[in-house]
């Protein structure tokens, strides 16, 4: 079953958002293994994503690459939330 990832990053701003997808996108490995969608807003605290992968040994395996870039651009520290959708609509 998918599931869907939440991580709020108190803190970060649209410029460090920007900048990790950017490099994030542009890597050889994009799109990662599982991949299904991704949304990003600004939030009250910081910057908000919200996404969903096949599995999340797919998920910790894509934060596992990405993690260098986010320290790179100096975005906080960030403790996803997980959970199991009850339905996932896509055009």
């Amino acid at each position: 079953m998918a599931v869907l990832v939440v991580v709020d990053i108190p803190g970060g701003t649209k410029e460090q958002y920007e900048a990790n997808h950017k490099k994030i996108t542009g890597s050889p490995w994009f799109p990662p293994k599982g991949f299904v969608s991704h949304v990003a807003a600004p939030s009250e605290a910081g910057w908000l994503i919200v996404d969903v992968f096949e599995t999340k040994d797919d998920y910790t395996a894509f934060v596992e690459r990405a993690m260098p870039i986010f320290q790179e651009n100096g975005t906080p520290p960030v403790h996803p939330k997980f959970y199991e959708p009850a339905n996932f609509v896509a055009r």
